[in-house]
Parts: structure tokens; C-alpha cells; sequence
């Protein structure tokens, strides 16, 4: 669901930083820094660093600054860590990098006093470990090298219990640290997080027994496989076992690697022996040159459809030698191997530098189907090459069985589905409920959810394209709500990794009528700043009244790996179900209002 757009947001930049205030020009010498020149256009060349913000703010807030109310023409915003008091960015030309050193030095935000200036790009690190090596003892290089299993796979050296019981303590530990923060950021709660935690063994809500997957090997629908080469220089198809930030460029196989389906490893070993013998060679991060660069396989457990999704550079290839490339692709593809191995779709992808506005790169569809399908909970669902969907089909089941389950809707209840997708939870929801109205960010995903509507022949389902932070108010009127006919109202959050915007959290908490949510997080500790927020006073800002966390659960979508999704029930006290306004003194009262619409 994370989407990177116009002014990407590069936390594992391919070129480390450094605070850098004040450097100077005449150090930017060596191979460090030769990729300056050999990229033909990178917007390190044009880069400030931007100090002084403040302890609490939010990338999306952070980015709507940057580019809606001071339009800059920014091309890369770099964090160092979330709450990162200086961050970098960068620009497509010097007028625009003055321009924006100009409106945001001194710039007043959140109480503080921003300072902004030129930034030297950042060295190649893996030049710059490569110096370190030749020059030390040792091999300081391969210190954070391991295998490829160990780097995807951490906890497959364990029995699936025991991994299951390591995800539940780790699940206990991020409701712990939400208690705390509860607990020190909002005095007055503080009786109550201590009644909590005597009820619920130290925690500040009841928290049931983790969800296993019913598929614990060969689970993933999706994987984005590099294309490069291993440590003898053999052209591989695999994952990377470290970062190019890290120094690491090898290859590996992934054949030993227990998550990944049969199908997938067939349609890796085809690929991998194709490019080893095709005249185009491997694409490679240090030189920017090559063609071959990833190979994404999606594949469907209802139907066995396998999809794949080449993604080339192209560089200054003729259309001729483009056209034998794509050829020579589908010939491979569509081989005797390749159809053992159910690939029914084949597209291709062009990887290019992004220009604003353009969220994906071109994709091309070369041969059969244009979408696979899956199942879940008995609806069918169509997937696009880019489109989300949960990487553990028979897992998502569970997870959306449980949110179904806790949300607990009637026949005169309207859903909202926050951040919907392709519309999965909500059209899993629709024969439960009145009605689910969902919004997305992603047109194409908004598509896709009408068309897997009509498809399912569900007629209760609307969904709309737009940014949450503005269209809550308007899906909660367009839900018409009659109280006095018993209807009620629930939230469904499934937010990228990052969380909600505080936008949304304020027009959860002021809508009237909305008692009950489910959040459902795949960043648990990222979410939790959420979770406080909605939880808070009432306030000049957060009207309604506060939500209190009843319930949470885990489900592993994700075995042999540390990963897990939580899934917490908050709800309105029953003393506070009542339609909710705000007097002239900022003070929550029962009084009816007609929410007014964003501005």
C-alpha cells in the first residue's frame, strides 16, 4: 500500500549520508565520488540539508510543507531515522535548490526556526568500503555478510511453535511500550493504564493468542528477485544479502529458501538461465550500466496462475534491439519450463529515473493474461502487476476473518475502509454489513476494487480515490447514518507502514457516530504514536471523544521471518455513545452537529 511518489522518500538512499554543514566543494574527488559523472543526471549534484525541525513531525506533513504550501520543486526528501531533526533533499537544477534554501532558511515551523543550506553529495559506500578493506586488517567488508537464508528467512532455524511464541512476546512488548506511552504522555489516563495492566498481566488491553498461518512454507503470492551477479562473478536471479549502502552487490540463490513457492523457484532457475546466455548483460549499481535488473513473480494459490514482471534498463538501446530483447523474453517465458511452471502473464518493465507525477514505472504487457486472480474468504480478486494484495493469501483469510470478527458488524452497520486497497477487507466486510464505503490514494487500486466489486457481484460496496485526510468527513455523510434507527458506524484502518496522518486520526475521533475501529498494522511499532492519539483527551483539535484500546490479536503473516500484523478493537466508552459536538470552551458535550467539510 506504500506508494512512492514525485518527492520519493529514500530512507536506504544506494548512497549513504553524512551531516555534511559547510563541506567543501574541492573534497569531491576520487572514485567516491565518479558516479557524479557517469549517471548523466542525479540530483545529489543539487542537494541542501534542512536542520532544526522539530522533535514530532510526520512525513506526509513534512512533504505537503515542502511541496503543496511552499511549492518547492523538490525531486528526493532523505531521513535519516523517523523524528531525524535535519533531513536532505534534493532538486532536479540549481535555481531550484536556491529557491528552496531561500524559503526555508528561517523558516518558522512547529515552534521552530529552520536553517537550510548547499549539501555536497553523498560518497558511493561502496567505494568507500572497498578503500577500508584494502587499507585494514582483515576483511572489514564481509563483518555483516551472511547467508541469503539467514538475511529473508532469520527465524527458520526455529520450529514453527517456537517462532509463533517469539512473535507473541514481541507483540507483548510493543503493547507494553504503547502502555508507557500512554501512561507518561497523558497524566490523567494514568489510573487507568495501571487498572489495565492489573486486568491484562501488564498489559493496557486484553491481548488474545497469536494467529498462525495455516501455510508456514512456500507461503508468498509475491517476490521482487534481483537480477545481478554472485561473488564469482556468475550471473544470478536472488535476493541480495546486504545493502548497496552496506557494501553489497552479490547475488545469491534462493533456491534453499522455505518461504518461497516451487513455482516461483522453477520461474527463477528459467529466468537465471536466460540471462546467462542472452547477449544483454546484467544491470549493476556501481557502474549504471547493464540491462537486466529485477524479476517480480506473482502467483495465485486459487488458480496456480503464475505472473511475471521483467524490469530493464534500457539505456540507448535501438527499437530493434529493444524488440529483440522482448521476443527473446517471451520465447524464454513461454518454453516447455515455463509453462510447467504456470506462467500465464508476462510484462515488462522500463526502470527510469521518475519524473514528478509518475508514481510507477512503465510496464508493458507482452504476453497472455493481463491480471491473475486469487480467493479469499470465498471472493475472487483480480491482481494487477503493480496492484497490492497480501503477500499470504491463506493468512490474509485469517487476518481479515479476525478483523470481521472483533468489528463485530450487523446488517445496520455502514463500514468505512481507510487506506482500502484494492478493496480486499472492505468487499470481505460487505455481506456482514449495510454498506462499505472505502478510499484509497491509488486510482489504479481504486479500479481495482470496482472491478472486483462487480465482479463478486457485490452492489453494497463505493469506493473512492483521494487522500483520507480529506475525504473521512465526507465518506461519514455519505454514509447517512439514522441513530434513531439503530445504525452504526465503523472505521477499518489498514495504513501503510508509516501510519495514519494526524489529519486522519483528528477526523476519526470528530466524526459523530463512529464508536468502534480496527487498526490493523504491519508496523506495530510505528503505529503507536496512532494508537496514544486516539486515545488522547479531548482537546481544541481532538473534539470527540477518546477511543480506548479493548482488544488486540496477532496473526503471522509472515513465517521465518520477524514480521507480524496486529490487530487492536478500539471503542468509545458506552457512557460517550452519543452524537458529539464541541462548544464555544473546546469541551466534548452530547448536542447534535452536521460535521462541516474540510477546507
Amino acid at each position: 500500500m506504500e506508494v512512492e511518489n514525485d518527492a520519493a522518500i529514500a530512507e536506504e538512499s544506494p548512497k549513504e549520508e553524512v551531516p555534511n554543514k559547510h563541506d567543501d566543494k574541492s573534497e569531491m574527488k576520487g572514485e567516491e565520488y565518479a558516479y557524479l559523472d557517469a549517471t548523466g543526471f542525479t540530483s545529489e549534484l543539487f542537494k541542501i540539508e534542512l536542520r532544526g525541525l522539530p522533535k514530532y513531525y510526520g512525513i506526509g506533513e513534512l512533504k505537503k510543507l515542502l511541496n503543496v504550501k511552499m511549492k518547492l520543486s523538490t525531486n528526493k526528501i532523505k531521513i535519516m531515522k523517523p523524528g531525524s531533526p535535519f533531513i536532505f533533499i534534493c532538486f532536479r537544477n540549481q535555481e531550484d535548490r536556491e529557491a528552496a534554501i531561500k524559503a526555508l532558511d528561517g523558516y518558522k515551523w512547529k515552534g521552530k526556526s529552520l536553517s537550510a543550506f548547499e549539501a555536497k553529495p553523498a560518497p558511493d559506500p561502496l567505494i568507500r568500503r572497498r578503500k577500508e578493506a584494502s587499507t585494514a586488517e582483515g576483511e572489514p567488508l564481509n563483518i555483516k555478510r551472511r547467508t541469503v537464508e539467514a538475511s529473508a528467512t532469520s527465524l527458520a532455524y526455529l520450529t514453527y511453535d517456537e517462532q509463533l511464541k517469539q512473535k507473541q512476546s514481541e507483540m507483548e512488548n510493543v503493547l507494553q511500550k504503547f502502555g508507557k506511552e500512554l501512561w507518561s504522555s497523558i497524566p490523567t489516563l494514568r489510573t487507568f493504564v495501571e487498572k489495565q495492566r492489573l486486568l491484562h498481566g501488564g498489559l493496557p488491553c486484553a491481548f488474545e493468542p497469536i494467529r498462525p498461518s495455516p501455510m508456514q512454507d512456500g507461503y508468498r503470492n509475491k517476490c521482487e528477485f534481483s537480477i545481478g551477479k554472485d561473488a564469482l562473478g556468475v550471473k544470478r536471479v536472488g535476493f541480495r544479502v546486504g545493502s548497496y549502502s552496506n557494501g553489497f552487490l552479490e547475488v545469491e540463490s534462493i533456491a534453499h529458501l522455505k518461504h518461497i513457492p516451487e513455482c516461483m523457484k522453477q520461474t527463477v532457475v528459467l529466468f537465471e538461465q536466460f540471462v546467462q546466455s542472452s547477449p544483454f548483460d546484467v544491470y549493476s549499481a556501481e557502474t549504471y550500466q547493464g540491462h537486466f535488473r529485477q524479476l517480480t513473480v506473482r502467483m495465485s494459490h486459487a488458480t496456480g496462475q503464475v505472473m511475471v514482471v521483467v524490469g530493464v534498463h534500457l539505456q540507448s538501446l535501438s527499437e530493434e534491439e529493444k524488440q529483440t530483447m522482448k521476443s527473446s523474453i517471451v520465447e524464454c517465458l513461454t518454453s516447455e519450463p515455463g509453462k510447467q511452471a504456470g506462467i500465464s502473464s508476462i510484462h515488462f518493465e522500463v526502470i527510469q529515473k521518475r519524473q514528478q507525477g509518475q508514481y510507477t514505472n512503465p510496464i508493458e504487457h507482452l504476453y497472455g493474461e493481463t491480471h491473475i486472480e486469487d480467493t479469499i474468504l470465498g471472493l475472487t480478486f483480480r491482481i494487477s502487476p503493480a496492484a497490492f494484495f497480501q503477500i499470504n493469501t491463506p493468512a490474509a483469510e485469517v487476518l481479515y476473518q479476525c478483523a470481521i470478527d472483533v468489528a463485530a458488524p450487523s446488517k445496520s452497520t455502514s463500514i468505512l475502509d481507510i487506506c482500502c486497497g484494492t478493496g480486499t477487507i472492505g468487499l470481505c466486510f460487505a455481506r456482514h454489513c449495510k454498506q462499505v464505503l472505502g478510499v484509497d490514494i491509488v486510482e489504479q487500486a481504486i479500479e481495482d476494487a470496482k472491478h472486483n466489486a462487480q465482479k463478486n457481484g457485490i452492489e453494497n460496496c463505493s469506493f473512492f480515490a483521494g487522500n483520507s485526510d480529506d475525504l473521512i468527513m465526507s465518506l461519514i455523510r455519505h454514509a447517512n447514518i439514522m441513530p434513531d434507527q439503530h445504525e452504526s458506524l465503523i472505521a477499518i484502518v489498514d495504513p501503510p507502514r508509516a501510519g495514519l496522518h494526524i489529519r486522519s486520526i483528528t477526523q476519526l475521533r470528530n466524526a459523530r457516530g463512529l464508536d468502534k475501529l480496527v487498526y490493523v498494522s504491519c508496523s506495530p511499532q510505528s503505529a503507536i504514536k496512532n494508537w496514544v492519539d486516539l486515545m488522547r483527551p479531548c482537546s481544541k483539535q481532538l473534539r470527540g471523544e477518546p477511543f480506548v484500546a479493548k482488544k488486540a490479536m496477532a496473526v503471522d503473516l509472515f513465517p521465518h521471518t520477524p514480521h507480524t500484523e496486529l490487530v487492536i478493537l478500539f471503542e468509545r466508552e458506552k457512557e460517550s455513545k452519543q452524537e458529539l459536538v464541541v462548544d464555544s470552551e473546546n469541551v466534548c458535550t452530547d448536542k447534535p452537529v452536521d460535521p462541516q467539510p474540510e477546507t
